[in-house]
């Protein structure tokens, strides 16, 4: 039976917390399906590394290079959210994943891309054998309390100015 895992919090490390169950499945042989909601950045490492881990991985991107900002999204940013959910849709029946990884649809939710309903009716709609993530700040109530197993993502200490690296970061 597929369990759904929710990653929210403020701290880093919702997405690559997502990335070590993908990598976990697909050490197992299983089939992992990760779909981006906001993010369209080509030169990070989970995008950059799908040519190596195919055919157990698949990553799908549904947005612009730059951040969205609360209050501040585009038309085009809710249909492309829109489009990356039905996109969900397809993947599952067409892939049958072990595991679908939503990543930053809790921050679509919250920021208004998408409505806590249309997730929850996704969620009903998937077969018993997916187990499905989902990722992202500022998680819905509605999501938390779906969710078989919740965990927040906390700042203990973080520098006071960030050094990003390729391999850690993005």
């Amino acid at each position: 039976m597929g369990m759904i895992y929710l990653y929210t919090g403020t701290g880093a490390g919702k997405t690559t917390n997502a990335l070590g169950l993908a990598l976990r499945a697909i050490g197992h042989g299983r089939k992992v399906v990760i779909i981006q909601f906001m993010k369209g950045r080509k030169d990070v490492g989970e995008y950059k590394v799908r040519k190596k881990l195919q055919p157990l991985y698949e990553i799908y991107q549904f947005g612009g290079k730059g951040f969205i900002m609360p209050g501040k999204h585009k038309t085009k940013d809710v249909e492309m959210a829109r489009k990356a959910l039905k996109f969900a849709e397809e993947m599952v029946r067409k892939r049958r994943p072990f595991l679908l990884v939503l990543d930053e649809i809790n921050l679509a939710v919250a920021w208004g891309l998408l409505k806590a309903e249309e997730v929850l009716g996704f969620l009903d709609r998937l077969p018993k054998r997916t187990n499905v993530v989902l990722t992202g700040r500022y998680a819905p109530k509605e999501l938390i309390e779906r969710a078989d197993a919740v965990n927040e993502v906390v700042e203990v200490k973080y520098p006071k100015e960030m050094i990003t690296q390729k391999g850690i970061q993005y």
